[in-house]
């Protein structure tokens, strides 16, 4: 065990960090040209290697999912993504939030399925078992069905949040995992009973609480690279599960699977270890990436803090009067390090990408504008805009130079 602890020690201290930060990136997606490749075969292993990416209504620029996945595959084209889920080769399901899963981990969210069925977690503060076998009951006999198929004419909606009866128990059956999404019409879902959907082959047996555990610590960090302990069951309940994960680190570190790092600051960081004596990944800055408030790579918002020294909140659940830097500010990555932020909306009518305020961290450098220039480009591309227009910069010397550089791209 000595020789594995020298190596865990190979790299000096101070190193650890800007290491970990490459490590984390190069996991993500996000130092690569085309790391998952193209195509709907690139969305697929995209998705494989994130283990979920999650879904958002929010519509000041394009979707969250669409967005996280543009910053991987190159091509990406939404209708990939509704391809996938039609195929059944991903899947709809809550993680921490409403996201796409691969099918191949279908198995790992029956224990929440099974917490939502024995009404041990709930989705619907009332549910209402007879509407939710006569919907049972119309989709077996009639096929996939949406929302607005139970439409009752006589029926007045005060607001979003007044659901009808049978959406209340669509959602319900589907959180408890009788019925699947198999198609999507914007936010409009299409359910069917997971008995048609769910493809044969898929494992359905529920995990064990030492099996969860080891998915979790798998997925974490394939997707993430490295990863305190907090983080495996970040937003998971129950002391078997995390003693499960405990005991699952434990083993992994006493195999040689994992290391265990200590920052200089005395964070300690888990990753694989043949992650860590690998060749260290190659950072590009040819163009930044404008990331989603919901990427991966960010959702974890204590965590970018620590590694990144970046600290990000998205804006638009803060009230008006306490923000900073704007309703829907996105992250800014430039290599391995985060810039800045922007708080920008979509004009898709006019194809305009407005800029409302461009927020650069301290101590900005001359030669970012041309990068950051080029990744807002691309951005408004994504976002079906031709023009930019630029509001505010901080700090404000800085907006010539980058007015220069989006005339230059």
């Amino acid at each position: 065990m000595a020789s594995r602890a020298s190596t865990a020690r190979a790299h000096a201290v101070e190193e650890i960090v800007p290491r970990l930060r490459r490590i984390a990136l190069w996991t993500q997606g996000l130092l690569g040209t085309s790391p998952f490749g193209r195509g709907e075969t690139g969305v697929a292993h995209a998705i494989e290697r994130l283990g979920y990416v999650q879904i958002d209504t929010i519509s000041v620029v394009e979707r969250a999912h669409h967005h996280v996945l543009y910053n991987r595959v190159p091509d990406y084209r939404p209708q990939f993504l509704d391809a996938l889920l039609r195929r059944g080769e991903v899947f709809e399901y809550w993680h921490h939030a409403a996201a796409f899963l691969p099918i191949r981990d279908y198995r790992f969210a029956l224990p929440r399925m099974a917490q939502f069925k024995q009404g041990d977690e709930r989705w619907i503060r009332s549910r209402d078992r007879a509407s939710m076998q006569q919907v049972l009951d119309r989709i077996r006999a009639d096929g996939a069905l949406r929302s607005r198929d139970f439409i009752d004419p006589s029926a007045r909606s005060r607001g979003w949040w007044d659901w009808k009866p049978a959406k209340r128990a669509l959602e319900q059956l589907f959180m408890e995992g009788e019925l699947m999404v198999v198609s999507r019409e914007g936010f409009e879902k299409t359910y069917d009973l997971t008995e048609r959907v769910l493809p044969s082959t898929v494992n359905t047996t529920l995990p064990s609480a030492a099996e969860l555990a080891e998915h979790l610590v798998t997925t974490t960090l394939a997707s993430h690279g490295c990863a305190q302990a907090p983080t495996f069951t970040h937003l998971r309940r129950g002391t078997a599960l995390r003693n499960a994960v405990k005991t699952t680190l434990q083993d992994k570190l006493s195999n040689g699977e994992l290391i265990e790092l200590r920052t200089p600051d005395g964070q300690v960081w888990y990753t694989r270890r043949e992650l860590w004596e690998a060749r260290a990944p190659v950072v590009r800055q040819h163009a930044a990436r404008i990331l989603s408030p919901f990427d991966n790579s960010v959702i974890h918002r204590s965590r970018g803090q620590r590694l990144f020294d970046f600290d990000y909140v998205i804006e638009c659940y803060v009230p008006e009067a306490k923000r900073r830097y704007g309703y829907f500010c996105l992250p800014v990555l430039l290599g391995d390090s985060f810039i800045g932020r922007i708080d920008v909306k979509a004009h898709r009518k006019e194809r305009r990408l407005e800029l409302r305020h461009v927020h650069l961290e301290p101590n900005p450098d001359t030669h970012l504008m041309l990068p950051l220039a080029r990744g807002l480009r691309q951005f408004a591309t994504f976002n079906a805009c031709d023009e930019i227009t630029l509001g505010k910069v901080s700090p404000a010397r800085w907006k010539q130079n980058l007015q220069h550089a989006l005339k230059e791209t």
